[in-house]
């Protein structure tokens, strides 16, 4: 009997379980939903600059990137949540008690420098909090990161309350609000680039990444071919708390202000492109260039409402809606795959 697809991944195998390789390379390459993704994004700004005046434009650009760099910071290390079937709904409180922590350290007069790391390693104990839940416990993602999700919230609101601290090093607010081309692209895409190229490589080109989509077809499987889910489960809660404290720290000196409410409701904004770029919620399946597309469309559609006069409600309702189509079109393109080779073996037999 041949090696299943499990057995090549912990074997070290190079085959991707995302890829048909029954299908000539061009429709791999076009016929996904990743490419759906970036042609969708490019169709969308070619309509969005000719319908509305004035929207053409670097500066269009710069403000779009500066809006969406948090998103892109926490989005691939959640799709590698997502991708071994398990989900984090704490990032965004995550990002708030961060922010909290960084004002305070700040407001305490440690320091920036001082500032930061606590800030890094109060993002790396929430993470760790929730992959010890997951894997230790056993408890299901879902529940334990609704209630870290709360329980995170309460402290960056205990810790702060209504205050709000606005007093920064002018250097880091500039740097986090500066761009290397001046009005074109913001400073904060060259830490993006460099987190989204780091996640990349690990996720496509590496035994760490072949394990993850591993453990997402098949746990038990991917456990019994020697893959430690465990281990690998953790180091993704981990990295993914990681990386919300980056996000917090941006937001942070990008809005001179560390408020308990930062980050509120980011996980939508996180969770949506994610699932859009095609990353499966069932787990075993996802790309980095669809993720960066779903995260790019997402931030363009609310761009573009927000510049044509639709309110933040608006823009609400229709993130939704991208989310659940999102959902929608994963469960249907996999009825179809399913089909496509029972029709034509029926074809086959006629």
């Amino acid at each position: 009997m041949s090696e299943s697809v499990i057995d090549k991944l912990a074997a070290g195998d190079h085959a991707r379980t995302y890829a048909n390789y029954d299908r000539p390379a061009w429709r791999r390459i076009l016929l996904n939903q990743e490419s759906f993704v970036v042609l969708l994004l490019i169709a969308f700004y070619i309509v969005s600059c000719v319908a509305l005046p004035n929207y053409a434009g670097p500066t269009t650009i710069d403000f779009l990137l500066l809006n969406i760099a948090p998103f892109l910071i926490i989005a691939v290390p959640e799709a590698l949540v997502i991708i071994t079937g398990e989900i984090d709904l704490s990032v965004g409180s995550i990002v708030g008690l961060s922010s909290a922590a960084l004002g305070l350290a700040v407001h305490a007069h440690l320091g920036i420098g001082a500032a930061i790391v606590i800030s890094l390693v109060v993002g790396l104990l929430c993470g760790a909090v929730n992959g010890l839940l997951v894997t230790l416990l056993g408890l299901p993602s879902l529940a334990v990161t609704i209630g870290t999700l709360a329980l995170y919230r309460g402290l960056a609101v205990g810790l702060l309350g209504t205050n709000a601290y606005s007093t920064f090093p002018a250097f880091w607010t500039s740097l986090a609000g500066g761009d290397v081309i001046p009005g074109a692209i913001p400073t904060i895409t060259v830490l993006v680039v460099v987190l989204i190229a780091i996640f990349a490589v690990l996720l496509h080109f590496t035994p760490f990444g072949r394990g993850i989509f591993a453990i997402g077809l098949g746990k038990d499987a991917a456990l019994f071919s020697g893959i430690r889910v465990g281990r690998t489960k953790l180091l993704l809660f981990v990295f993914t708390g990681f990386v919300s404290a980056i996000a917090g720290i941006y937001l942070t000196l990008q809005t001179t202000t560390a408020v308990s409410s930062n980050g509120l409701g980011l996980e939508l904004d996180v969770i949506a492109p994610v699932l859009l770029g095609g990353v499966s919620v069932f787990g075993g399946k996802g790309a980095v260039p669809g993720i960066i597309g779903g995260v790019l469309l997402i931030g363009l559609i609310q761009s573009a409402l927000s510049f044509a006069g639709v309110n933040s409600d608006g823009v609400t309702v229709v993130t939704g809606a991208l989310l659940i189509a999102s959902v929608i079109s994963t469960t249907i393109l996999a009825w179809a795959r399913r089909r496509r080779p029972s029709a034509r073996s029926r074809t086959t037999g006629a």
